[in-house]
């Protein structure tokens, strides 16, 4: 094993992988492995060594390795949940309705900017983000705090729609995305306004706009998403 603790996980048995928001945990024995694959890292099953590989773990029967090009993925080796991991918001797929507006209405920020704080929802990235807003026709920049109530309903089911059927697609692969076999996702095709800036919107025909929010480009329907 490579680019990992090898006193720590040497000769233990993995109890369960689960996920946290965008973290793998690896739960040991005696201990998490924490995993962020970061904007281009890749976790793949016996796969050939590459030049970008950068983690190699041996178990009874097969490799996984880790590839990350741009090296923005990271690990982090804990006997309990890591500090940073632990202190990240509930999964959106968790949180009910009623817990997720009145986490809204603490929040006089950008409904944009607010999706993306992982203190906030862990592990909704800015596709995701992009398309719940546009479903729920909610404006990237309106301020959380003074959505309506059929709003931010609105915006908690289709939060839980868009994940769902991303899940069920294997994931948006816009670039480098792939899963354990090496397979791309398909949600990607599915995207109404994320990367279509200039595309007539599915709803209205008016063009898709993209600004930037919280340092992210962000796509929306300016008619179907009004402030």
């Amino acid at each position: 094993m490579r680019g990992a603790p090898e006193p720590a996980l040497a000769g233990q048995t993995v109890q369960e992988v689960t996920r946290h928001g965008k973290h793998i945990l690896v739960r040991f024995n005696s201990g998490t492995l924490a995993i962020h694959l970061g904007m281009t890292g890749k976790l793949l099953i016996d796969a050939d060594p590459s030049p970008y590989l950068r983690a190699e773990f041996t178990f009874d029967g097969f490799r996984l390795v880790f590839d990350d090009i741009r090296q923005f993925g990271r690990m982090a080796w804990s006997e309990s949940l890591p500090q940073n991991v632990a202190r990240l918001g509930p999964d959106p797929l968790e949180i009910d309705a009623a817990a997720f507006t009145a986490r809204l209405r603490a929040k006089r920020t950008r409904i944009k900017a607010l999706l993306l704080n992982q203190e906030f929802l862990r592990g909704m990235g800015n596709i995701y983000a992009d398309e719940a807003l546009f479903r729920a026709g909610v404006h990237p920049l309106a301020q959380a705090a003074k959505l309506p109530r059929r709003k931010t309903l609105a915006l908690h089911a289709a939060i839980t729609d868009v994940l769902n059927e991303a899940i069920a697609n294997g994931g948006s692969s816009i670039s480098d995305y792939v899963d354990t076999n090496g397979q791309r996702g398909s949600f990607q095709d599915r995207h109404r306004v994320y990367g279509r800036a200039g595309e007539p919107c599915i709803s209205c025909a008016r063009p898709i706009k993209r600004i930037v929010v919280a340092q992210r480009g962000t796509h929306f329907c300016p008619n179907c998403q009004r402030m």
